[in-house]
This record gives structure tokens, C-alpha cells and sequence, in this order.
């Protein structure tokens, strides 16, 4: 029987891996011009950073996460026994939490220092239903910020984030940006009351996860996918009717220098996004066409304590990831052609034998000059040998018969203009 890929692990096949290469060196040049630097942190960490970083009640942590164990800690929890925490290793679900413990443990936000600016860009894992739009390992580039809290930083972010999207092709009257603000410890408790007395009025309509969330964290019921949940919390308290008058006024700013940035936006006071650190601002690019109901392209938002939560000095933060798979469907949805890999420069066609090594020789002095370059391996008709050219996207074609090798020249084929040229072989590279 075929071995086939789990579930939900996708091959990124050579045109979908030349688009990511693409995609990643797009993302660190747009932010790039922000000040942004690269970050890579490892795909497995201690299960505790996730625990305490995202939070105990989140979908992500509770349901999602893949464990990972040695075959002797496995062995330890078969019997019976219990296996330390710096031994407990979960795959990431996400990048904020490992890019946080990274900049805790280096301390590269020393008191006083200007903030780290760090980008990201790699796999993710999470157990859960697959969907379109949705799989266990998918891809993310993201962005963190530490050790700023001006609302100049959240507006930036968001910016940048559009800029992103744009040069990559989505359409901007594809995508809606949905801004809201979550509070701090000073106003959320209070806010948090107040939505849990709302749910506890409203038992009867709720499913079962959002009562067990109203005991936990009842903003998650915000997030409830369930129709019935989603039409009773319509109507509960919001967060902006709460908000303190910091959290008021740096809410109100960021929305300033939005409208002064000439970005388009919606407050959606239901936006809380999907994990428990978030404070103040948080963000969604949402997309019309392309994902279904699970139209999130990319999202994040202000989260002040995460450092502290994690073991470090308390450092406000900010950032956002962005999903590559969710992006390429919103970019098929829009029709943009995506970029075909194995493109050829120039493709050296041959007659008989004789002029395997000499083709041979003139692919290698192509390639070294910079250029794309194939020949035929297998014994090809001349008329098969063009073929290939055809299929591999050869800009140029070069026969080599045993006139040509007897002039050392050969014609140069433009297979777009079809114009022809006859050259020497040590020229051709300089009209590819």
C-alpha cells in the first residue's frame, strides 16, 4: 500500500515552494524598511511556554497543540510515572510565544535600549479539523515588536501589514482590516464580569464550550463558530464602552494616525482575537472570496504582559502573523498567476552523440555565467529535445549538429520573438 502524506501535511510542491521562497523575501523587504530583522527560533519548545504564554482555556492550548516525547519519557508516562516539564516539548503553534522567550532569555531588550524589532517566517502545527484554508502544518511569517508601547508602534504595525498585502497582490478591495481594542488589566476584569453576567442570563442558548468558557475566559465566546452563540453575544456588553480612559486615548490615537496613513478600516467591538495575551489593540485582515468561513489572511495585536508571563521583565509587545496558504488562496481567488518553478534561460539542444560533451561544456559555461541552463539526459529525438525546451519555459534554444560543432557556432533561437542569430559558443551567454 502507498505511504501518503498525513492529513493536514501538505507538500509544497516546486511551484508553491518557489512562491514561499518568494513570499519570505517579499515579507522581509517590505519590513525590512521598518526596521525589522530575522529571527529563527526552534519549531518544538517547552509545552509550559505555550501554556503560559497563549493561555490554559484556548482552543490552541487545551485541544490543538501536538506533544512530542522521547521513547524513555513515553515509556515514564505509560508506566505511570510523570516526566519534567523541561521535558514536556510541544511543535509550535504559533511564533509570538517562542520569539518572546528568545528575546527574555538573550535579553536582547535591555532597560533603556531601543526595541527589537524581529521577523519570522516558517511551519506551524496544530491539531485540528481540516478544512479549506486551514491545515495541521501550515506556514507563517509574522512580526514582533519589544519594548514599545506608543500607539505609533500598534499603527505602524498595521500599516505595514497592508503594504504587505499589497505588494504581494491581493487586491485591496479584496480584504477588509478589522481594528478593536481589548483594554488592560486595569479595565478587562471588570469588562470580563460584565460579559460573563451576560452569558450566565443567557445560558439556555449557549453551547457547551462557551458555558465552560464562561467559567474560564468569557471573551473567547466571541469567537464561537456556533450560529446560535454568535447571535446571543451580538448583543452582549462591549469593550468600548468600557475601555479606561488610557486604554480610550491610545485606542483613539492609533485610529488617527490610520485615518492619517489614508488606511481604511472597522471597528468590530466582537474582535478579540484568538489567544489570551492580547491587550489594547488588536487587528484581522479578513478576505471576501477565496477561504470560506475561514477568512482570516492575518491578524495580530498589543501584548504587554506576555514577557513577564513567560519569565522576563515586564516589556510591552506587539505583532502579527500572517498565513502563506490562506494568502495563496485569497491570490487564485483574485486570478493572480503565480510565478512556475524550473524556468530555463537556455536549453542546448544535440543532433547525434558527438556533441553530448560539447553541449555539455556549453551548459556548465552558461550556468557559471549566471543563467539557467539544460540539455537532454535521456537519448532524445531532436524533436522530443524540443519538446522538453518547450515544457522547461527555455527562453532560448541552441542546436548543436555537426555543422555547428565543426564552426564552433550555432544558431541562437528566441523562442518568444522566434528571431534567430548565429553566434560563436563562447559568446552565448552574453545575448541570454
Amino acid at each position: 500500500m502507498a505511504i501518503n502524506a498525513p492529513t493536514g501535511f501538505n507538500d509544497m510542491l516546486p511551484d508553491q515552494a518557489l512562491f514561499w521562497n518568494d513570499f519570505q523575501a517579499t515579507a522581509a523587504r517590505v519590513f525590512g524598511r521598518y526596521g525589522y530583522v530575522t529571527i529563527q527560533t526552534p519549531i518544538m519548545e517547552q509545552t509550559d511556554l505555550f501554556v503560559r504564554g497563549i493561555g490554559e482555556a484556548t482552543d490552541v492550548v487545551s485541544k490543538e497543540m501536538f506533544s512530542a516525547f522521547s521513547g524513555a519519557n513515553l515509556e515514564t508516562l505509560l508506566g505511570g510515572g510523570t516526566v519534567k516539564a523541561k521535558n514536556r516539548m510541544s511543535l509550535r503553534p504559533e511564533g509570538t510565544a517562542g520569539v518572546v522567550r528568545a528575546v527574555v532569555q538573550h535579553d536582547l531588550v535591555p532597560q533603556g535600549a531601543a526595541p527589537a524589532k524581529l521577523m519570522y517566517a516558517g511551519p506551524m502545527f496544530r491539531a485540528e479539523r481540516v478544512q479549506k484554508g486551514r491545515l495541521r502544518q501550515f506556514h507563517q511569517v509574522g512580526v514582533e515588536c519589544l519594548g514599545a508601547e506608543a500607539p505609533t508602534v500598534d499603527a505602524e504595525a498595521i500599516i505595514m501589514l497592508m503594504r504587505f498585502f499589497a505588494e504581494v497582490g491581493i487586491p485591496a478591495d479584496a480584504m477588509t482590516l478589522l481594528i478593536n481594542s481589548m483594554g488592560c488589566e486595569s479595565c478587562r476584569p471588570a469588562y470580563r464580569d460584565a460579559v460573563k453576567a451576560y452569558m450566565d442570563e443567557h445560558a439556555s442558548q449557549l453551547c457547551e464550550t462557551c458555558l465552560t468558557r464562561a467559567e474560564v475566559n468569557p471573551l473567547r465566546a466571541f469567537d464561537c463558530k456556533n450560529e446560535d452563540c454568535a447571535a446571543v453575544m451580538d448583543g452582549a456588553p462591549r469593550i468600548t464602552d468600557h475601555l479606561c480612559p488610557d486604554c480610550k486615548a491610545h485606542y483613539a490615537q492609533v485610529k488617527e494616525l490610520l485615518d492619517g496613513a489614508g488606511v481604511t478600516y472597522v471597528e468590530d467591538s466582537k474582535l478579540v482575537r484568538g489567544l489570551d495575551y492580547y491587550t489594547r489593540t488588536v487587528f484581522e485582515v479578513q478576505v471576501d472570496n477565496g477561504l470560506g468561513s475561514q477568512n482570516a489572511i492575518g491578524g495580530g495585536g498589543r501584548y504587554d504582559k506576555l514577557a513577564a508571563e513567560v519569565g522576563g521583565r515586564n516589556t510591552p509587545g506587539l505583532g502579527f502573523a500572517l498565513g502563506y496558504e490562506r494568502c495563496l488562496l485569497a491570490l487564485q481567488a483574485a486570478g493572480v498567476e503565480m510565478p512556475k518553478a524550473g524556468s530555463c534561460d537556455l536549453f542546448v539542444s544535440v543532433v547525434e552523440s558527438a556533441g553530448q560533451a560539447p553541449a555539455f561544456a556549453l551548459v556548465q559555461q552558461v550556468r557559471d555565467a549566471g543563467f539557467s541552463a539544460e540539455m537532454d539526459h535521456q537519448g532524445r529525438s531532436v524533436k522530443s529535445q524540443f519538446k522538453l525546451a518547450n515544457k522547461l519555459g527555455a527562453r532560448f534554444i541552441v542546436t548543436l549538429g555537426p555543422d555547428e560543432l565543426a564552426a564552433g557556432q550555432a544558431t541562437l533561437r528566441n523562442m518568444e520573438t522566434h528571431e534567430e542569430v548565429t553566434i560563436p559558443f563562447d559568446q552565448i551567454a552574453s545575448c541570454l
